[in-house]
């Protein structure tokens, strides 16, 4: 199954309530400029916003707080600058957990968003847009549980063209899943149409951690494992390229979270800082040139 963490039938995840609270607090604890305006997060939350966002409010300094918030914040600015920036129709965002993009964003005028995580996360999800009167006419859901379904057969019965490029977007993710489960669905993902762009997550091995990522990494292998939602899976640069290349991409950059976001937004006031534990990927189907 996949989501921002993971989750099963015994209630929601909590790397995805961490994920979400970690995007509403940053407009709260952080100064401007910030580096992502998440402005539904903290609704989505409901009645458990406040207590999350109040850990963020007394703790904020903490180096897995202050590095959520900023890991959180500068892989969505990224990823969703790279949506505006294209002329994609759809968005497909894999493991979706409590991602709000169909609920403020402009762009959903013009892309068709299909959210993708285990039914039992949507359920959950679901049950806090209703309660928070949020709108979901913009988006489609997709159940898939990872070990029984078959991903681009579910898609398609909810309208996703598979013949037609789209962003894919696969955040929070990686980190949680085995290598060969994340080969699986890049075998699916590579026989869609030339052109699609993927955006990937991945956790980076000890050795390559700046000594912020080494700080961060001993609070929150931890805290996940302590969860029930260890992280699985480590790599460098060069071995997700590898992978990638094995399942037909080809990787166009590799994004630390310090060159994610314009170098203004990190000439900052407050203690907000890029943490090198996680980076992105991007890369494409080839067939059709993205720059």
């Amino acid at each position: 199954m996949m989501d921002n963490g993971s989750t099963d039938n015994r209630g929601p995840s909590r790397t995805a309530m961490m994920a979400a609270a970690g995007r509403a607090a940053h407009l709260i604890v952080d100064r401007a400029p910030h580096l992502f305006q998440d402005t539904v997060a903290e609704t989505l939350l409901g009645e458990r916003a406040a207590e999350l966002i109040s850990y963020h409010r007394e703790f904020g300094d903490h180096p897995v707080l202050s590095g959520t918030r900023s890991q959180v914040s500068a892989r969505s600015h990224y990823t969703e600058a790279r949506l505006a920036a294209g002329d994609f129709e759809q968005y497909l965002i894999l493991g979706a957990g409590l991602d709000t993009f169909a609920y403020r964003s402009p762009l959903d005028a013009r892309v068709a968003v299909y959210e993708v995580d285990h039914p039992a996360t949507q359920a959950w999800k679901r049950e806090l847009l209703a309660a928070a009167g949020i709108d979901v006419s913009t988006v489609e859901f997709v159940g898939v549980d990872f070990e029984r379904d078959d991903l681009a057969a579910e898609l398609t019965a909810h309208g996703f063209d598979v013949n037609r490029p789209a962003l894919v977007s696969w955040l929070g993710v990686t980190m949680y899943l085995t290598e060969s489960a994340i080969g699986a669905t890049l075998g699916t993902l590579s026989d869609w149409a030339p052109g699609t762009e993927l955006v990937m997550e991945y956790a980076l091995l000890p050795e390559l951690r700046d000594e912020s990522g080494r700080v961060f990494a001993e609070f929150a292998l931890a805290a996940t494992a302590e969860q029930g939602e260890p992280m699985l899976s480590f790599f460098s640069p060069e071995s997700v390229t590898a992978l990638l290349d094995r399942h037909g991409f080809a990787v166009a950059e590799h994004i630390s979270q310090h060159t994610a976001v314009d170098a203004a937004l990190w000439q900052r006031a407050d203690g907000l800082r890029p943490v090198d534990f996680c980076r992105l990927v991007r890369a494409h189907i080839p067939g059709r040139t993205r720059i």
